[in-house]
């Protein structure tokens, strides 16, 4: 989520930049899972999409889930533009076409980020059902075209929006139409972030092939099993991929920063404004050399709004985040940190998805990445389909979960959460073939019966 700028610190060296991701690293007694998850709006009537200041639509609705929830308001200027949890423990923000995020808490078990999802999705519920909306999961809107869908009055999005259309095909889709979950996982070391980073980008188009549930676009099937992937692959090519320089020698910290420090700025915030920063790069803005702010230099909280506009599969910030995924219904919210908990927070468990991933070309990654939007996991690497590989990512998965042993009041470890994963992966058909299915079989190919199948 991103939120109105507070007073940062100056930044004085390339060597700060590196300290401000480094101060990430934490010992392993202090590892969390955050969870993020983004859904689309809609009216139970007639299934269009929530405005901001419609009668029922999404600054009532942020209203009235921070008076239920106790969260407070979080204004840019005089708009209402998310909410957040006064002790620390989470946020909701407004996408940019309308589209409610919860940001959640950093918590120490799977199954307390599936209890936060829980919880907040039954307080969304309760309100959006005095309001006659609802709410769906999925990677892309299924009905609105760009024209029909909201736009949010949040000042970084009228920077991108001008932006994206310069720098790729599909950047107001990307902004507009999609919807993701992610979750975010921390690392102990320089070498550990590495490992996991380069494990993170290899399987990321194997967990969007799982995940995979973007089947429909304006209401007819588009032809992809992930169409928010399919997007992703024309948004702005600059800062998105799977960073081939990540798995060379040296990667680190220092790598990772020079690479952020070359790629455009979007915009610097004061306050409450936008500043066009579009000409220049964060490495001029550390010479003074920015055209719109001439001789000053940036704040630690510059270099985060920065390192929140570089979109890679998997993103380093002071934690890592897993972003190749589409939405999806409640029982995969809680599927995809299952997934990547156990693959990345037991050592054995990512040894072996390194040995799994490790002798993969960046060709071989790169085709990957682009042919799973299209056939989900039927797409191939070598004489393996992403299936079989799913297959042998998902079994380490729950080992690690279960080396783990974090059990629930009935004893059941994480790896409960795998459950929804393994049933796509053993059937070979991802969430959005099934929806193709339905929408050819029982809704005689009509879109609207998916908004009640499929309503949180």
């Amino acid at each position: 989520m991103s939120k109105p700028q507070q007073a940062g610190v100056p930044i004085g060296t390339r060597a700060d930049l590196i300290a401000e991701i480094e101060r990430g690293c934490k010992p392993v007694e202090k590892w969390r899972i955050g969870t993020e998850h983004e859904k689309f709006g809609f009216r139970l009537s007639d299934r269009s999409p929530l405005g901001y200041d419609d009668p029922d639509g999404i600054a009532v609705l942020l209203r009235a889930l921070g008076q239920r929830m106790g969260w407070r308001e979080v204004i840019e200027g005089e708009t209402l533009i998310g909410l957040e949890d006064p002790v620390g423990g989470g946020n909701v923000s407004l996408e940019p076409g309308g589209q409610l995020e919860l940001s959640g808490a950093p918590l120490e078990t799977v199954h307390q980020t599936c209890n936060e999802v829980n919880t907040h999705l039954s307080h969304v519920r309760a309100i959006a059902g005095d309001l006659g909306i609802g709410f769906i999961g999925l990677g892309f809107s299924p009905k609105w075209t760009l024209a029909q869908t909201p736009r949010m009055p949040k000042g970084r999005y009228a920077f991108m929006t001008a932006y994206m259309p310069k720098v790729g095909g599909h950047g107001l889709d990307m902004m507009y139409r999609t919807c993701t979950v992610q979750v975010n996982l921390d690392f102990s070391s320089e070498a550990d972030m590495v490992k996991k980073l380069r494990v993170s980008l290899a399987l990321q188009p194997v967990a969007t092939a799982i995940f995979a549930n973007s089947p429909f676009t304006e209401g007819r099937p588009n032809g992809f099993c992930s169409y928010r992937a399919e997007v992703w692959r024309d948004t702005d090519n600059e800062r998105t991929g799977l960073l081939p320089f990540a798995f060379e020698d040296g990667m680190g910290f220092e790598a990772y920063v020079d690479y952020a420090l070359s790629v455009p700025m979007y915009f610097v915030q004061r306050g409450a404004r936008y500043i066009d920063a579009r000409r220049g790069s964060f490495a001029d803005f550390m010479e003074g050399r920015l055209e719109v702010l001439p001789g000053e230099r940036p704040t630690d909280t510059d270099w985060l709004n920065h390192l929140s506009t570089l979109f890679p599969d998997a993103r380093l910030k002071s934690y890592l985040e897993m972003r190749g995924a589409d939405g999806g219904p409640w029982r995969r919210l809680c599927a995809l940190p299952a997934f990547w908990t156990g693959l990345l927070y037991d050592g054995s468990a990512l040894d072996a998805a390194w040995d799994l991933v490790k002798d993969w070309s960046s060709e071989e990654r790169e085709k990957m990445r682009n042919d799973v939007p299209r056939l989900g996991l039927a797409a191939r690497l070598r004489s393996d389909t992403v299936q079989d590989i799913a297959k042998q990512a998902v079994s380490i998965a729950r080992e690690g979960l279960a080396r783990r042993a974090r059990t629930n009041a009935s004893g059941e470890d994480e790896s409960i959460f795998l459950e929804e994963v393994e049933s796509i992966v053993w059937s070979g058909k991802t969430p959005a073939e099934r929806l193709l299915e339905r929408f050819h079989g029982e809704w005689e190919g009509k879109i609207d019966p998916l908004f009640a199948a499929e309503a949180y």
